[in-house]
C-alpha cells in the first residue's frame, strides 16, 4: 500500500513502534486516532488502546491529527484503504467529525470514540466520555471550599469546537454561581493549550492584581496558569484543574496546584479497544451507544495515588 507524505510523517513523527506493521497492513488492525501526544492526556488515551489492543492480537496504526479536522479526515481516509478492522477516536470536532465517522461506517469500518462526543448518535458504534459535568462539579465544589467561598475568581476554558469546554464550565457555574461572594472577573479560553494559558494568565493578573483563584477547564492549562502565578510571585492564588495528570499530580503533592479532576482516560482507551473486539467479532457490543465514566476529585488527600490517568488501589 502506499502511503501519503502526510500520513507516513504522521507515523514517523510519533515514532511509536509498530505503528509502521499496522500500516503495512497485518491482518486485523486497529486505528488509533488522537490530538497531538504533547498532551499526556491524549498520550495515555493512545497508549491504553495499543496495550489493549495489542493483548487482543490486534496490529496498531496509531496517529494524530492535531485537532486538524482536515487532517483527521486524510487519516480517516488512510485508514480506510488500509483495511483496518476498527477505528479508535477521540475526535478534532464535534460537528467536523461526523462525516469522517460516517464515511467509515459506509466502509463497513466501525467507530468508537473516546473523551469527545460528536453531535450525532447512530454514526459511532460507541461514544465513550468522562461524565464531564458531574466532574465539573465536583472541582467547583473544591474550588469554592479552597476559596472560603468568597473571593474574586478567573476561568480558563478550553477549545470552544470541543463540547467538553463548554460542559465542564457549565458544571463549574452550576456550583459557584450559588456563592454570591464568589466574583468571576476574568473568563477566556486558552484552547487547552499551556503556553496560551501561561499568555492569557499573565493578561488577567495585569487586569486583574485582586484575583483569588483560577479554575480551569483542564490541566495543561492550570500548569500554564500556576507557571504565570508563580513567575509573578503569586504562589497564594488557588488553583483548579480538570483530567488528573501526573503533572498536576506532582504540583499538588508540593503544594502547588490544589485540586484537579480525574477522567480515566487510559480506562476508556481500553474499554473502546474491547467494544472494538466484540463489535468485530459478533457484530454487536451489547451496551448503548454513549456511555459515561465518572470522574474523581484529586487533591492532597489522594494525589498519590494517581498514576497515568489511574487511580492505584
Amino acid at each position: 500500500m502506499k502511503l501519503t507524505k502526510r500520513l507516513l510523517m504522521s507515523v514517523v513523527a510519533l515514532g511509536i513502534a509498530g505503528a509502521m506493521s499496522g500500516v503495512a497492513l497485518a491482518a486485523d488492525t486497529i486505528a488509533i486516532i488522537t490530538p497531538s501526544h504533547d498532551n499526556p492526556f491524549f498520550k495515555a488515551e493512545a497508549d491504553g488502546a495499543a496495550a489493549k489492543a495489542k493483548e487482543l492480537g490486534y496490529a496498531t496504526m496509531v496517529l494524530v491529527h492535531d485537532d486538524d479536522a482536515n487532517k483527521q479526515n486524510e487519516l480517516f481516509d488512510s485508514a480506510i484503504a488500509a483495511g483496518v478492522k476498527a477505528i479508535i477516536l477521540d475526535n478534532a470536532g464535534a460537528d467536523a467529525s461526523v462525516a469522517a465517522v460516517q464515511k467509515a461506517k459506509d466502509k463497513g469500518i466501525p467507530s468508537f470514540l473516546i473523551d469527545r462526543e460528536i453531535t450525532t448518535t447512530g454514526v459511532a458504534v460507541s461514544q465513550i466520555v468522562s461524565n464531564n459535568y458531574q466532574g465539573a462539579q465536583l472541582g467547583a465544589e473544591e474550588f469554592v471550599k479552597l476559596m472560603g467561598e468568597k473571593g474574586n475568581y478567573a476561568e480558563l476554558i478550553g477549545k470552544e469546537s470541543d463540547t467538553n469546554a463548554g460542559i465542564r464550565s457549565q458544571g463549574y457555574h452550576d456550583v459557584i454561581d450559588q456563592y454570591s461572594d464568589m466574583k468571576l472577573v476574568a473568563k477566556q479560553t486558552a484552547n487547552w493549550s499551556q503556553t496560551e494559558a501561561y499568555t492569557v494568565m499573565e493578561s488577567m493578573l495585569q487586569a486583574h492584581p485582586d484575583i483569588k483563584g483560577v479554575i480551569s477547564g483542564n490541566d495543561t492549562m492550570a500548569m500554564g496558569a500556576y507557571a504565570a502565578l508563580e513567575a509573578a510571585g503569586r504562589k497564594d492564588v488557588i488553583v483548579v484543574g480538570f483530567d488528573g495528570s501526573n503533572d498536576v499530580r506532582d504540583s499538588i503533592k508540593k503544594g502547588g496546584i490544589k485540586a484537579t479532576v480525574l477522567q480515566p482516560a487510559y480506562q476508556q482507551a481500553q474499554n473502546a479497544v474491547e467494544q472494538a473486539d466484540k463489535f468485530i467479532k459478533t457484530g454487536k457490543t451489547g451496551l448503548e451507544e454513549k456511555q459515561l465514566m465518572d470522574c474523581i476529585l484529586i487533591n492532597a488527600d489522594n494525589a498519590g495515588k494517581l498514576e497515568t490517568f489511574a487511580l492505584k488501589q
